[in-house]
């Protein structure tokens, strides 16, 4: 079969950093290929020089038999080539069909109007071929994360793209959605469009892709047709080491000590009625479908989101928490699902970013800074939490996805906290960096730290917790303890609100519900 895309000797450095080393790849036309990888492997960098976000530094790209330059976006979208950022890049001031069409407007005649009927009947054509229910007159803003995902598949297809790079498609999508997203791939690979799907959800390979590549280190490792390779074979080649990913890793059993303790917290229709208590040493898994609330809670806690009623006790003391200065301050942190926008500053360094929190600590008379101070706590969690770095002051723009992750950590270790909200800790987070985290949480409890994991990946929620609270509708509907819980178990709460509409059962119902 004739290569629809080949890269060879592909190089690219950043400062302190060689992203790609002589990488290949190569996509064929009417195929889904796989690229594999952990952060900072590569993958991302090699499809975004694939997409004229980046140059090259040496190597070369042959498209259709040619060898080409790829020099901007604009000119791999002329190529053919488009590809779906894992960062959605929409404006949400703006509607779906214009976010779809952007640039390139129908206009009425020879006027400077937009022609916005037009734009929302060819838009609404795009969703009817995907089967989308979705209005394009809908501001962006409007949408929930999975909705805007699918507008971004929408606003690459209508480039009529013969090769479609996905980064991270899945990570906000539902079970259902995943399913109709995969429905449109299979068409668009029956029609002979090759396509790279970068994922980190290794269980989904078998189910969509042809080929398989794996990366490790910015260098090419090979190449494994989807069907007939062990998920265990690429893990070890993504990680070159063997990762039991399926083991448990229970912590040791929690005390009885409550540090945290929320009493009928409400919030419009997004959180009713949710009480609940947190123990010391203790990891406290949170579930449901998206939707379900469970953020929403989390963020009411910290402060960042008002509350109409309820009450949160820190070490059996009523406390107040009108904003996340409060929330610091009774020793409480919170790793927002999307760290990049809440909980990094990104175009600052590592050094940084760990005393962020914390900074009037690190303050000397007249507001000077301790230099001597800042560098030594940034050290010693570096050190602590093995920060993959090349030094303090890189920017944490440029290290992997599970590595920000640790920073974000150690900013909430820096300021005292003691009861930790991780919020989808391993999103976007590769199989190695995952089991590293799962290690790091393991050790927090063991300190006697108290951690509320919101996770929507039911192995991990298994894995993890001592507890499991399960959401749906912004209400609690079950809670289960590790010996209990099962994914049968969990789905059952998860989805019990929707059962008891749908069977049109009384919400008093819950209880029988639960005894089954």
């Amino acid at each position: 079969m004739n290569d629809l895309v080949l890269m060879e000797g592909i190089n690219k450095a950043f400062p302190g950093v060689q992203a790609l080393n002589q990488a290949h790849f190569d996509l064929r036309a009417g195929e889904v290929h796989a690229l594999v990888g952990e952060n900072g492997a590569g993958k991302s960098t090699l499809m975004k020089i694939l997409a004229g976000v980046y140059s090259k530094d040496s190597g070369r790209i042959v498209y259709r038999g040619k060898e080409v330059e790829i020099p901007n976006p604009r000119a791999a979208q002329d190529l053919g080539i488009s590809m779906i950022h894992q960062e959605l890049n929409l404006m949400p001031h703006l509607t779906v069909a214009q976010n779809v069409f952007i640039g390139r407007e129908p206009r009425r005649g020879l006027s400077f109007l937009l022609d916005d009927d037009k734009i929302n009947a060819q838009t609404q054509t795009l969703f009817d071929a995907m089967h989308l229910r979705l209005d394009p007159r809908v501001r962006v803003a409007d949408l929930t994360i999975a909705k805007q995902q699918m507008v971004e598949i929408a606003k690459a297809l209508s480039f009529q793209a013969q090769v479609l790079i996905m980064d991270e498609p899945t990570a906000a999508l539902t079970e259902a959605e995943i399913e109709e997203l995969f429905r449109i791939i299979r068409q668009l690979r029956d029609r002979g469009v090759g396509i790279v799907y970068i994922s980190h959800r290794l269980e989904e390979l078998k189910q969509i892709a042809d080929r398989i590549t794996v990366m490790r280190d910015g260098r090419y490792v090979g190449t494994e047709d989807a069907r007939t390779v062990p998920i265990e074979r690429i893990i070890s080649m993504m990680v070159g080491r063997t990762i039991y990913e399926s083991k448990p890793e229970l912590p040791e059993r929690p005390s009885q000590e409550v540090v945290l303790e929320v009493r009928g917290l409400n919030r419009g229709n997004v959180i009713k009625d949710v009480s609940f208590q947190l123990r010391k040493g203790e990891i406290l898994g949170f579930a449901g479908l998206m939707g379900a609330g469970r953020t929403e809670v989390a963020r009411a806690i910290f402060g960042a989101d008002p509350i109409d009623s309820g009450e949160i006790y820190v070490h059996g003391k009523k406390v107040e928490i009108r904003h996340p200065r409060d929330a610091v301050r009774h020793g409480i942190g919170y790793l927002s699902e999307d760290r990049k926008r809440f909980g990094l500053a990104l175009s600052m360094d590592v050094e940084s970013n760990i005393v962020l929190a914390s900074f009037e600590k690190f303050l000397r008379p007249l507001g000077v800074v301790n230099t001597a101070r800042t560098r030594e706590t940034g050290q010693h969690y570096v050190e602590a939490l093995a920060i993959k770095t090349p030094s303090l002051q890189q920017r944490v723009k440029n290290l992997s996805g599970g590595t920000q992750q640790k920073v974000v950590v150690g900013k909430w270790l820096t300021a005292n906290t003691d009861i930790l909200i991780f919020d989808e800790p391993t999103r976007g987070i590769d199989v190695g960096a995952k089991s590293e985290i799962y290690h790091l949480l393991n050790d927090l409890a063991r300190q006697g730290k108290s951690i509320i994991m919101i996770s929507s990946e039911l192995p991990e929620i298994l894995r993890m917790s001592h507890r499991i609270i399960v959401m749906c509708e912004g209400r609690i509907t079950g809670e289960l303890t590790a010996a209990e819980a099962t994914q049968e178990r969990i789905m059952t709460y998860a989805t019990q609100r929707r059962v008891l509409v749908d069977t049109g059962e009384a919400e008093g119902g819950v209880s029988s519900a639960q005894e089954g």
